[in-house]
């Protein structure tokens, strides 16, 4: 039997209705709220943060087929054969998608009701989600199996469900809009920077540095005791220096790598956290010290780019992708947050109904931090 505080039956959402442009999302707000199943919890939504994930499915720029970086052009009217596609294939997982879909991972909320084999005590609960649907069976970095907001519904709506071991009870001062801002951008981070073993007094260059995963990564590592290295817009320099970043360098500069080498020296780094992928991909192992690391979750400036195996081989350095957090892993960003650790950084919130505007933002890159959804 479900057991819910009064809940409407229907909701305020946005809906993705196929692959391709902007065009392809639909606001509602007559859409069913959903029902939690056995071992789930349906959730309030209290915010939910924006992600390049969002877009990345949306334009099906995850599809093999599509080597163009996400440029705004691309993200505005979709990928490749995206624009005017009607095939359904083009998950991170290269499988199928079901629309209409509500995307949106990033959740917070409160439980608003529980199914079967969940405690009724659970309703009234402020959570914050962990958007990995896991099977724990599977071997370890392997386990990931649905994506909120991918594979399944996600919190662009007033009302979302996940499953009960994925609401993770929260006490903070933090808005809900302020702690949306964790989910997806810092649980990457942290895996990023565990896969690669960051050390206190070790330097690492993070791409991307302005955006949610790189301001995340910024943070993470100078709780670590590292030396930051943040790499982004020039317009942007005065705000990463803010967060902790003790040097910047624009990725506008004619010869990046040169740059980096005045700061740091010639083959001096001991870790290339990036986001962005793109040329400076080749540039950023010619960096790599002896022994490096390159950890990566992203590559939105470019899939496919050219890799020479001697700085690999020869230099005896360590190369990690991340897509699946482990549940420690989301679980340490909670403690971070929890004590204080970690500053939420909201560019702006937008309305459900603004969502197309939102996400033409999101594709401009002038913001820093996180741009948030409020239902």
């Amino acid at each position: 039997m479900i057991k819910t505080n009064k809940v409407p039956e229907k909701m305020r959402a946005v809906v993705l209705t196929g692959f391709g442009g902007i065009d392809k999302l639909q606001y509602r707000d007559d859409v069913a709220v959903p029902k939690p199943g056995r071992g789930e919890v349906l959730i309030r939504v209290g915010a939910c943060g924006m992600n390049n994930t969002d877009i990345n499915l949306r334009t099906r720029w995850y599809d093999r087929e599509v080597n163009e970086s996400l440029s705004e052009d691309v993200g505005l009217k979709g990928a490749g054969d995206a624009r005017g596609d009607t095939s359904t294939r083009g998950t991170w997982k290269e499988e199928t998608i079901v629309f209409p879909r509500i995307q949106g991972a990033a959740v917070v909320g409160t439980i608003a009701g529980v199914g079967v084999a969940v405690a009724e005590s659970r309703i009234g609960e402020r959570v914050i989600i962990d958007p990995q649907v896991r099977d724990l069976s599977l071997p370890n970095r392997a386990q990931l199996v649905a994506y909120l907001g991918g594979e399944r519904d996600g919190g662009y709506a007033e009302y979302t469900v996940v499953h009960d071991e994925n609401a993770h009870a929260i006490q903070s001062h933090l808005s809900d809009a302020e702690l949306a801002t964790f989910p997806t951008s810092y649980d990457t981070a942290e895996e990023m920077l565990v896969r690669a073993r960051l050390q206190e007094g070790e330097t690492v260059i993070v791409t991307g540095a302005a955006g949610g995963v790189g301001t995340a990564l910024v943070q993470l590592s100078l709780i670590r005791g590292a030396k930051v290295i943040a790499i982004a817009g020039a317009a942007k320099e005065e705000r990463l220096r803010a967060l902790g970043a003790n040097h910047f360098v624009a990725r506008e500069k004619e010869n990046v790598r040169e740059a980096i080498e005045a700061i740091a020296g010639d083959r001096a780094i001991d870790v290339i956290a990036d986001v962005v992928g793109g040329p400076f991909f080749t540039d950023s192992l010619k960096l790599l010290r002896r022994g490096g690391r390159y950890t990566t979750a992203g590559a939105l400036a470019g899939p496919i780019q050219s890799i020479d195996l001697r700085d690999l081989i020869y230099k005896d350095l360590e190369m990690f992708g991340i897509t699946c957090p482990t549940p420690d892993t989301f679980k340490a960003v909670i403690d971070h947050v929890v004590a204080g650790r970690l500053k939420p950084l909201i560019e702006r919130t937008y309305q459900l109904q603004e969502m197309a505007l939102a996400q033409t933002e999101l594709l401009k890159r002038n913001h820093v931090g996180k741009l948030v959804i409020v239902p």
